[in-house]
């Protein structure tokens, strides 16, 4: 499955639908809970990852279209905090050149890689969207702009940023599908179909030569939870009046 058969599938639903069909443009905000994994290969080692679990900082704006109430698009804005822990034998997590005479050989080395992401979804909702409840899916392209490392190692932590790294590739796609709840809840899976790491750079890491190209795998996917509420609501909830659900409200 690739990025443009969400495109197609878009292609071929439009003509579909009805040309009297109302359609309704609206905004919405949201935030979102994100627990992630990797894939993570070394050298043919494949290294022990822990899973990692983020709530700051994750804002979504969507532009949202729906054609009629079963059929909708939207697209937006956003920004997240991405990437993957290894906790493995120190020979094991990212290093060129250790053998068994280095002081570290075979000690336990945590070492959490990150990035802040900018990323810009296009996706198809389908469902009953009067009772807030449809199913979506789409693709995405995240543009890492801020990367940060950190090593954990004999009780000592030792961190590493920089804006525009090229120790990742700075622009990932995505693929994603989930489900919009009732009350605003909205559950997605997540799969990056590039890995995170730039297998072109060589350099030093916490002291240590690295060259990212002996990662066979720095894949990455998410599940997440979100909340979402529109411009139109939130004003609502300023003002003090009561919540009303109607169609679109999500």
């Amino acid at each position: 499955m690739k990025p443009h058969f969400v495109l197609l599938v878009i292609a071929l639903a439009l003509p579909s639908l009805d040309s009297n069909a109302q359609r309704m443009m609206y905004h919405s905000n949201g935030f979102e809970f994100i627990l992630s994994g990797a894939d993570v290969k070394f050298n043919d080692v494949n290294v022990n990852t822990n899973m990692r679990f983020t709530l700051f900082f994750h804002t979504q704006q969507h532009f949202n279209l729906d054609f009629n109430d079963r059929f909708g698009l939207f697209t937006g804005i956003g920004i997240r905090n991405v990437g993957f822990i290894v906790e493995d034998y120190y020979q094991n997590v990212g290093f060129s050149d250790i053998d068994p005479e280095n002081q570290h050989w075979n000690k336990n080395t945590k070492i959490k890689r990150r990035s802040y992401s900018m990323g810009f979804p296009l996706a198809f909702k389908i469902g009953s969207f009067d009772k807030h409840f449809f199913f979506f899916a789409g693709g995405e392209y995240e543009w890492m702009f801020h990367y940060k490392q950190k090593q954990f190692l004999d009780g000592n932590k030792v961190v590493f940023k920089e804006w525009n790294s090229n120790r990742v590739n700075s622009w990932i796609p995505s693929l994603f599908a989930g489900v919009q709840l009732p009350q605003g809840v909205r559950l997605k899976f997540k799969y990056y179909m590039e890995d995170f790491l730039n297998p072109d750079f060589a350099g030093v890491d916490f002291g240590q030569p690295v060259d990212y190209s002996d990662f066979e795998s720095t894949g990455m996917w998410y599940v997440s939870m979100a909340f979402f509420i529109n411009k139109k609501d939130l004003a609502k909830l300023r003002s003090g009046t009561a919540f009303e659900r109607s169609a679109y409200n999500y």
